[in-house]
């Protein structure tokens, strides 16, 4: 009951201190896909002036917020956009859902690395740089982990873990070399924070969680591989809410992992969305028939066999409140969700 009043309490706060404020402007480069369009969403339905920065703007569907052309090796309307802005909200990334070539490696790395020190050099020279800088990052930057949780505090670097691909450790140094850029720079007038950000779980189309509903129904949402992988994953709605508390807390910089507390197993979390969806089986894929497949679909079978076990342990300290903390609680709503738009489409 202490907790639950705890709950309550913080949420009212946190609800009055929205009613207060006033409008902000938010600039989102590399904000056009799925998590880009979550926040992008909830700022502009709050009353913030939302600016997404596209590499092709004309390819998009039309939204209420303001969406510019952005090319970060020139100059442009973007670096006016950025000057004076409360916040920035970097997101920008070639897709890791593809096969790792050395040409698909070198646009992942630079789509990430490149264009966070090009934001950092032009913000270092605003007039009026925001005051806070959140920069994506990867909960993958943590080590394959079956036997413990990662967090902020004592979780260990992957990259080095004996008996797994030598080609894993890639997205690891992904990852490091992508906070380095971050940090790599003294800027007094700006608070940077990291998003070591799992799967974000929403009913939207193309999101990781409607993909996953997909297999479940036409019968192939079975255990991946020896199933003791660990899955770590967000609501969508906790996430944006704690997207929100980082702008709005100054306290917070450095790195913060965005994760739910709970990370079952594969085999777990794949029997849980089967059940969401009221799908009795679904057909094991051993490990060898993922290398096959993720070869077919030009991915990586990493992102499905590698075990990441994060744990938010700056949020749990500072008292978020979650309110998806269980997968089977979140599976079971995002699959209502995901009925009842059908529901609306079809009536």
């Amino acid at each position: 009951m202490a907790s639950d009043t705890k709950q309550a309490t913080q949420e009212q706060t946190a609800q009055t201190t929205m009613a207060e404020r006033t409008s902000r402007r938010i600039v989102i480069p590399g904000g056009s896909g799925h998590v880009g369009e979550l926040l992008a969403e909830h700022f502009h339905a709050r009353g913030d002036k939302v600016t997404v920065l596209s590499r092709n703007p004309h390819q998009q569907p039309k939204r209420p917020w303001t969406v510019l052309p952005w090319d970060p090796a020139k100059d442009g309307d973007w670096i006016d956009a950025l000057d004076g802005a409360d916040a920035c909200i970097h997101l920008s990334g070639r897709s890791v859902n593809t096969r790792a070539t050395a040409k698909q490696r070198d646009e992942i790395y630079h789509s990430r690395i490149d264009t966070t020190s090009r934001l950092g050099a032009v913000m270092r020279r605003l007039r009026h740089a925001p005051p806070v800088w959140l920069n994506a990052s990867t909960a993958t930057i943590y080590r394959h982990s079956l036997d413990r949780a990662q967090d902020e505090f004592s979780g260990e670097e992957g990259g080095h873990e004996a008996g797994v691909p030598k080609s894993w450790a890639f997205s690891v140094k992904v990852g490091l070399d992508w906070e380095a850029a971050l940090f790599e720079h003294a800027m007094p007038r700006t608070r940077r924070v990291a998003l070591r950000t799992s799967l974000v779980m929403s009913p939207q189309p193309g999101s990781i969680f409607a993909v996953l509903s997909r297999l479940v129904r036409f019968g192939l949402g079975g255990t991946n591989g020896k199933g003791t992988q660990r899955v770590s994953w967000m609501h969508a709605e906790d996430y944006v809410r704690a997207v929100e508390m980082l702008l709005e807390d100054e306290r917070w910089d450095g790195v913060v992992n965005l994760s739910a507390p709970e990370a079952p197993t594969n085999r777990d979390f794949m029997r849980t969305l089967r059940k969401a969806w009221g799908v009795r089986f679904g057909p094991p894929a051993p490990e060898w028939a993922i290398q096959i497949g993720t070869f077919l679909l030009r991915t990586e079978p990493e992102l499905v066999l590698k075990s990441r076990w994060v744990y938010p342990g700056r949020l749990e300290r500072e008292g978020f409140p979650f309110r998806y903390a269980d997968w089977q609680s979140t599976a079971t709503d995002l699959v209502r969700q995901m009925r009842a738009t059908t529901e609306k489409r079809q009536g």
